[in-house]
C-alpha cells in the first residue's frame, strides 16, 4: 500500500496494517479525512439537549437500572442521539468521571465519528452495529486510556436510528462484558420504546435551534464534493477573491442552499492548513454562553471565522458579536444569511462583499453527485441508484435544498442497499404545494407506496386499495403524483 494511503494513525505507533480490522482502518481513515487531530480532540458542544423524547426517556429508565448493578464498578453509562450527541452519564466512580471531562466526553458534547475521530460510540452509530473500541485504536491519542463498547438503539417501529448505549471503562480494566452489556442495554431500550409507543406523547416541537460551535475539521465544507456544477465553483471562485482580499463577505441564498459549506470551501482554498471557527445562531435562551465562547476563540492564532445564519441574531447579539471581532484585529471573517436586508445593522456595517448561493433546484446538475456523496457518508460505502430514482430525485424541486436531499437518502438507505423510488419518502413523488391534511396525506403515501411496486399494474394497484381505475388516476392528478418508469 502507498505511503500516502496509509492513515497517519496506523503510523504514529508503525502499525502493521494487517493487523488492523477492516472497520477500524475504514474509520480511522474517515476521521483522517475529517481532519480530526492525532492529539487533543475538541469535540463539537452542543447548546440544547431533547430530555423529552421516548428514545430518551426509555433510554435513561434502562441506564438508570444498570447503574445500580454497577455503581461500585469503574464505568460509565452513557445515552447519546443518533448525531453522536451526549444525552446523559452515570458513573459511580469520580476519579473515571473527572478524566472524561477532561476529554469532554460529557452532556452536551458530540463524540460523532466526524467530530472526534474513532471511539467506539462513533463507530457504532456510523456502521449501526455494536461496536468495541480499545485503548490505541482510538483514533485521538488522548482516548487512548480508555475502552468504549457502544451499541445502536434502532426505534423498533420505523427502523430509525435513535441513537447507541455506550459503555466507557480504563483501557487496564476487562472489558468482556462490556459489549454484551451495550447490547443488552440497547435491546430493552428498543423493547420498552415499543411497550409505551401506544398512547405516547407526541415528541414536542424544539424549544430553541440547537447551536454549535464547530472546531476546525467541522467547517461545513469538511469532506464534501469539490467537483460540482459550474454555478457552484464560479461561486466559490468569488467568494475566494474576495476573501484573499481581505473582505468580509456575505453568502446569501436559501436555507440549507450551502451557503456554509461555500465559505469554508473557499476559506480552506486560500487557507487549507488554517482552522476555521463556524458558528450558527443559537436559540435566544443560549445567547450569553454562546456569545462567552467567543473571546477564547478569536485569539487563537490562524483562525478564520463562518458565522452562520446571523439573520437570526438580535440585534444586541450582533452589536456585542461586531465588538468581540473588531477587538481581534485581522481573524478572516464571513457570514451567511438569506438576504442582505435581515443581517442585522451592527453586523451588515462589516460586509465589503456580497456572494449569492443558487439553490439546488437552480443547480440540477449537483443533485445526483450530492446524493451518492450523501449515501457514501451514510453508510461508509458507495450505494447504487435505480435509473428511476435517479430520474426522481432530478425532478423534484427541492424547496427544503441539501437538508432535505439528506434527508431524502437517508431515508432509502436505511431501506435497501440499491435505491429505487420505493425506497423515496411520498413527498420526492409528489409535487402537490397545498398542505395536506392527515387523511390525504395517508391516502396519497398507500397510493404512491402501490404504484412504486415493480410489476403492479394499474388493475392490480385498484384490488389493492379499493378504488376504481378512474379514481387512482383523478387521484394522481390531485396529489400531483409523478413515477418515474424503471
Amino acid at each position: 500500500m502507498d505511503d500516502d494511503a496509509v492513515p497517519a494513525r496506523a503510523r504514529v505507533h508503525d502499525t502493521a496494517l494487517g493487523t488492523v480490522p477492516k472497520r477500524l482502518l475504514a474509520s480511522w481513515r474517515r476521521s483522517e479525512d475529517y481532519g480530526v487531530p492525532l492529539e487533543d480532540i475538541q469535540p463539537v458542544f452542543n447548546g440544547t439537549v431533547d430530555d423529552e423524547s421516548l428514545f430518551f426517556q426509555c433510554g435513561r429508565e434502562v441506564l438508570a437500572d444498570l447503574h445500580r448493578t454497577l455503581a461500585s464498578e469503574p464505568v460509565s453509562l452513557m445515552l447519546t442521539d443518533a448525531d453522536g450527541l451526549v444525552l446523559n452519564r452515570l458513573s459511580g466512580d469520580q476519579s473515571l468521571l473527572r478524566a472524561l471531562d477532561a476529554v469532554h466526553l460529557a452532556p452536551g458534547f458530540s463524540y460523532s465519528e466526524r467530530e472526534a475521530g474513532t471511539n467506539g460510540l462513533g463507530l457504532a452509530l456510523a456502521d449501526r452495529a455494536p461496536t468495541v473500541v480499545k485503548a490505541d485504536q482510538h483514533y485521538a491519542l488522548s482516548l487512548c486510556t480508555y475502552t468504549c463498547a457502544a451499541a445502536p438503539v434502532i426505534d423498533p417501529r420505523t427502523g430509525r436510528l435513535e441513537g447507541a448505549v455506550n459503555l466507557t471503562t480504563w483501557s487496564k480494566s476487562s472489558s468482556e462484558l462490556l459489549l454484551a452489556l451495550a447490547q443488552s442495554a440497547a435491546g430493552s431500550t428498543a423493547s420498552l420504546m415499543l411497550a409505551r409507543s401506544q398512547g405516547h406523547r407526541p415528541r414536542p416541537a424544539p424549544r430553541g435551534e440547537v447551536f454549535r460551535v464547530e472546531a476546525p475539521r467541522l467547517e461545513p465544507g469538511a469532506g464534501t464534493r469539490d467537483d460540482l456544477s459550474a454555478d457552484w465553483t464560479q461561486a466559490i471562485d468569488r467568494a475566494a477573491r474576495e476573501l484573499a482580499a481581505g473582505r468580509v463577505v456575505a453568502a446569501l441564498g436559501e436555507p440549507s442552499s450551502g451557503r456554509s459549506t461555500l465559505l469554508a470551501q473557499a476559506e480552506r482554498r486560500l487557507r487549507p492548513r488554517d482552522r476555521i471557527l463556524a458558528a450558527r445562531a443559537p436559540a435566544p435562551q443560549d445567547v450569553e454562553a454562546w456569545l462567552s465562547l467567543w473571546t477564547p476563540e478569536l485569539t487563537k492564532p490562524h483562525t478564520g471565522i463562518v458565522v452562520r445564519d446571523v439573520d437570526a441574531l438580535p440585534v444586541w447579539a450582533a452589536e456585542r458579536l461586531r465588538d468581540l471581532i473588531r477587538s481581534a484585529d485581522g481573524v478572516p471573517l464571513s457570514m451567511t444569511a438569506e438576504r442582505f436586508e435581515d443581517i442585522p445593522d451592527p453586523l451588515a456595517g462589516l460586509v465589503e462583499a456580497v456572494v449569492p448561493v443558487p439553490a439546488l433546484r437552480d443547480r440540477p446538475a449537483d443533485i445526483l453527485p450530492l446524493a451518492r456523496h450523501i449515501a457514501r457518508r451514510l453508510r461508509g460505502r458507495d450505494v447504487a441508484f435505480t435509473p428511476a430514482a435517479d430520474r426522481a430525485l432530478g425532478d423534484h424541486s427541492w424547496p427544503g435544498n441539501v437538508e432535505e436531499l439528506v434527508e431524502v437518502v437517508r431515508h432509502g438507505v436505511n431501506r435497501s442497499d440499491v435505491i429505487d423510488v420505493r425506497h423515496l419518502p411520498p413527498s420526492v413523488l409528489s409535487g402537490s404545494s397545498r398542505r395536506l391534511s392527515r387523511i390525504e396525506a395517508f391516502e396519497r403515501d398507500e397510493i404512491i407506496r402501490v404504484l412504486t411496486h415493480s410489476e403492479t399494474s394499474m388493475k392490480d394497484a385498484a384490488e389493492e386499495l379499493g378504488m376504481s381505475r378512474a379514481t387512482i388516476y383523478r387521484k394522481i392528478a390531485q396529489y400531483d403524483i409523478h413515477i418515474p418508469k424503471p
